[in-house]
């Protein structure tokens, strides 16, 4: 499974169309039903026995996920979603990578918190 894929999978539950959906795709259907995305990474936050600040970092998102979120990772994902920047910039591409998950979530009926920017 891609990157994508898995983040996605673990926002919205396995064998979901949104889950197997392209990373380049416009949402297959529209959902069912809204999936509260604060209320399952927080929980999963929480669980990690840290501090994640997965509303503003990719990194974080991914550990709160239980991703790889090493540069490599983070590499190949900007890779899925077709990023033209640098990728050794990886303060620019983690902003752009973060931007991009959290549209894509909202696109496929993830509810954001007010203060995430799509």
């Amino acid at each position: 499974m891609s990157i994508f894929g898995s983040i996605m999978s673990a926002i919205f539950g396995h064998g979901s169309a949104q889950a197997s959906a392209s990373p380049t795709a416009a949402p297959i259907t529209p959902p069912a039903q809204t999936v509260d995305v604060a209320a399952i990474v927080d929980k999963a936050a929480a669980a990690k026995g840290e501090k994640l600040a997965w509303r503003t970092s990719i990194v974080d998102l991914m550990k709160a996920l239980d991703l790889d979120s090493s540069l490599n990772a983070r590499k190949e994902l900007a890779k899925e979603l077709k990023y033209t920047g640098d990728t050794n910039d990886s303060a620019s591409m983690n902003v752009w990578l973060h931007k991009q998950i959290m549209g894509k979530l909202a696109a496929n009926g993830g509810k954001l918190p007010s203060d995430i920017k799509t």
